[in-house]
């Protein structure tokens, strides 16, 4: 759970801007619909029928399979120590140089999609500053818009918004974890006093403009205030396992945060592929099949706040690190096994497309990611692997040159920590955890060449077992830990702050 703060002011503004959003179904001004713009690449690469994915409800005729027995229909994942031309890599250097690569440009092509070479610079502007109270620690906050160069196409504005928070008294440079979703202040500093009276008279006054019958309910509340007494300035309450909010935790341990909205970088919708940073750089138009889609987007957007905040000398640039939830999971790791500046990744219920193996048949599957629905994550050519009837033949997931267990092999040897919860608590079957627990293992193998630890105790990937719930394998650089929440990685932000500062040198203020 993450404290967020919003005003009745924002929030109104919010719901006035949400009822005039456009209905996705209907065509964008000048763009396609979701299905328009899917169908449009299934018409590029040759597709006449996509396979349905599997329902996620247990009731429904095509509910998606949760039989362990009937998991593993395809015997091997790709190895990510052997190159294509089937040499063992045998060395870091080789790896570094020749099979990392090699691996890098098999995701680009068919999983993830490449970032043009063309992609224009950001402006980043601090549009406000605010000192204001974490818990019980006093804190920097800055709100920051990051505006990308759209001279080539002026049709299409794209304003990265960012907010960076940062502990006021720390007394050297502070490790920070960006964090994908909205940003805005976490806890504004509040008018108080007579400036509070001000305030909640002219709200008054406002409300009685718009309905004059109020004036009764008015003075029979004489103590009551609209403002100061609306639940909106309450202090945020407790994660579900009884500690404070993430942020809070962060701040705490000496660590900054910063908050960075991924809708404002690439919409999270097929119909916003002509919009955002992929419609700006495309000027308007539909990707070909290896560009990029909204996962690699977003981790463009990722760089380039870590851009910004490797010129904050209150910041330290060498561990910064990436974090994100369900979708935003998927983008964190994506983010971290692309761009080696990151130092850290929490991936937290990130399932098929992030930590967990697309050759597997449980819960989600491949085909959940061709579909209209997310197909906008991915690259084009990912769909041919969901083919049943296309100008190739067909597609299906053993087919794919690359598995998760090499997405997290190219996060080596950098910290990374995978985080799930239980489906009894919310964090559903259909994100498959023992599947992303076989990818950490076998993606250990790479952490271990590398001079760091993963999971090797645990053995050959196929047979091996998760440890039980709340049980963390925390002793090396490659982390994996269940919690016994829901989805979310709430309850492990603790023993991931304690895991990274081990690590990295750092100490927890006194």
């Amino acid at each position: 759970m993450r404290a967020i703060y919003r005003s009745p002011l924002i929030l109104l503004v919010s719901l006035s801007a949400g009822l005039a959003a456009q209905n996705p179904s209907q065509p964008a001004a000048g763009g396609l619909t979701n299905e328009q713009d899917h169908q449009n690449m299934m018409d590029q690469l040759g597709i006449k029928a996509l396979r349905q994915g599997p329902s996620g409800n247990e009731s429904a005729p095509n509910h998606a399979n949760t039989d362990e027995s009937k998991a593993n229909p395809y015997t091997n994942v790709p190895d990510p120590l052997v190159m294509n031309d089937g040499r063992k890599v045998t060395t870091a250097k080789m790896w570094m140089d020749e099979r990392r690569p090699e691996i890098v440009e098999m995701y680009e092509k068919y999983v993830y999609g490449r970032v043009p070479n063309n992609v224009p610079d950001v402006k980043w502007t601090v549009t406000a500053v605010d000192r204001e109270f974490l818990g019980f620690t006093p804190v920097t906050a800055k709100d920051i818009v990051g505006e990308v160069d759209n001279a080539s196409y002026p049709g299409i504005s794209v304003k990265i918004h960012m907010t960076l928070v940062l502990p006021a008294m720390a007394r050297g440079p502070v490790p920070v974890l960006m964090m994908f979703g909205p940003a805005g202040f976490p806890n504004p500093n509040e008018p108080r006093g007579a400036d509070m009276d001000k305030v909640n008279s002219a709200m008054k006054a406002l409300l009685l403009q718009q309905d004059p019958s109020l004036k009764q309910v008015f003075e029979s509340h004489p103590a009551w205030d609209p403002i100061r007494n609306s639940p909106f300035f309450q202090q945020p309450q407790l994660n579900a396992d009884g500690d404070p909010p993430n942020t809070w935790e962060l701040i705490a341990a000496g660590w900054g945060f910063a908050l960075l909205d991924p809708a404002s970088i690439q919409a999270d919708n097929g119909q916003g592929l002509t919009k955002g940073i992929i419609g700006l750089v495309n000027k308007g138009q539909p990707r070909t099949p290896e560009q990029w889609g909204a996962l690699r987007a977003w981790g463009w957007g990722a760089g380039r706040a870590l851009d910004y905040l490797a010129t904050d000398a209150s910041i330290d640039a060498k561990h910064v690190g990436i974090e994100g939830v369900s979708r935003y999971g998927k983008a964190a790791l994506v983010t971290m096994a692309f761009d080696q500046r990151f130092a850290m990744v929490l991936v937290g219920s990130s399932g098929k497309g992030g930590a967990t193996l697309l050759r597997r048949n449980y819960g989600e599957a491949v085909e959940s990611l061709t579909g209209a629905g997310e197909y906008h994550w991915m690259a084009g050519n990912f769909l041919k692997y969901a083919a049943s009837e296309a100008s190739f033949g067909s597609g299906n997931p053993g087919q794919l040159p690359v598995d998760s267990n090499e997405l997290i092999a190219l996060c080596a040897p950098r910290l990374t920590f995978i985080s799930y919860g239980v489906p009894e608590k919310g964090d559903a079957h259909w994100l498959d955890h023992q599947g992303s627990f076989m990818a950490t293992v076998d993606a250990s193998r790479v952490f271990a060449l590398l001079g760091a630890k993963g999971l090797e105790s645990y053995g050959d990937y196929r047979t091996a077992q998760m440890p039980p719930v709340n049980r963390g394998v925390l002793d090396g650089q490659l982390a994996w830990r269940q919690h016994d929440g829901g989805h979310t990685d709430a309850p492990n932000m603790k023993y991931f702050i304690q895991w990274a500062d081990k690590f990295i040198g750092h100490a927890p203020p006194q």
